[in-house]
């Protein structure tokens, strides 16, 4: 721990300039006694640091010098992967590492660069997670996260959406996939082919001390666009005729809005005649709704009635 924190001393005042005791204690999380000792030790190792009294003293580096102390470890490598994710860094237990890995890149650029790399982290956020929705509660990510890095097998309880609800499974993770703030394991159970499970839907975990090897051939951004895509597919069943007012169009899913922007053609009232995939009529009805007047349904007979009942229904509530 003391090597890593003088090495850390060392790669601040680099990246950062002239600090005080009490700004490194506070960046460490130390007592500023064990700072004065660090630094003595630094002296000693003959690191050109020096210290200047007063209201705008502080600890500095001589003008030049410049460390070879920033080598990667594997861990910061794979953290510097998600450098513009600090959130999900730390949902997988590399927030710290994380730092680490930013401190060392920016203490070994040259100062111009570094400090524009600073304005860039200053300046721009990222922040995955849909609007109107709670973080999901992922307490197996870093155990599932770590067997991924070391290729482990993993023992799981699983719960799914159809019955038996609760399984228990063996498989072999792949990968992770951040998708709209929630975390999605590709991992193989049986088959050649993997599949995808949800990190928020284990139940229990356990990894086990198997190795295992993945495919040559497996490439992880791929599968997902392939399994979204089928997905897609799936979820669309049938469709649905519509008629529908630009204001519709601008409220439409992007699956919808693209399905529009393709299929559309000018009609009457200046509205725009489209056909939409949809997952069932129920779903559509739900949907449709929620647009009120600013879409009609011309066909299937089957949703256009579902939505006038709907529709006569709720009008009855206010007469």
């Amino acid at each position: 721990m003391r090597a890593s924190r003088l090495v850390t001393i060392l790669l601040l005042l680099q990246s950062r300039g002239r600090l005080t005791a009490t700004q490194l204690a506070e960046e460490l999380e130390v007592s500023v006694r064990t700072i004065y000792r660090d630094v003595e030790s630094l002296h000693a190792a003959g690191i050109p640091l020096y210290g200047d009294a007063g209201h705008r003293g502080g600890y500095r580096l001589l003008d030049g010098y410049r460390t070879r102390l920033t080598g990667l470890s594997p861990d910061e490598a794979r953290a510097l992967s998600l450098s513009g994710l600090p959130g999900p860094a730390a949902e997988l237990g590399l927030g710290s590492v994380l730092a680490a890995a930013q401190l060392k890149v920016r203490a070994a650029l040259p100062p111009a660069l570094a400090e524009q790399v600073g304005q860039v982290q200053s300046r721009f956020h990222l922040d995955a997670t849909g609007w109107y929705a709670t973080a999901d509660e992922t307490p197996f990510l870093p155990a599932v996260a770590d067997a991924v890095w070391r290729g482990r097998a993993l023992r799981l309880r699983y719960r799914r959406w159809k019955a038996p609800t609760d399984v228990d499974r063996r498989l072999e993770p792949y990968g992770l996939v951040l998708k709209a703030g929630r975390w999605y394991l590709v991992a193989r159970h049986t088959g050649p082919r993997p599949r995808t499970y949800r990190v928020d839907q284990i139940l229990a975990l356990e990894v086990l001390d198997e190795e295992f090897a993945i495919p040559g051939s497996f490439d992880l951004a791929a599968y997902w666009k392939t399994s979204t895509t089928e997905f897609l597919d799936q979820l669309h069943r049938a469709d649905a005729t519509v008629r529908l007012t630009g204001t519709a169009i601008a409220r439409l899913s992007a699956t919808a809005a693209e399905a529009a922007a393709r299929t559309g053609v000018p009609d009457t009232d200046g509205r725009t005649r489209a056909v939409l995939p949809i997952e069932s009529v129920e779903h559509a009805c739900r949907e449709f709704l929620a647009l009120g007047p600013e879409i009609e349904v011309l066909e299937p007979a089957e949703l256009r009635d579902r939505l006038a009942a709907a529709a006569r229904a709720t009008a009855a509530l206010y007469e």
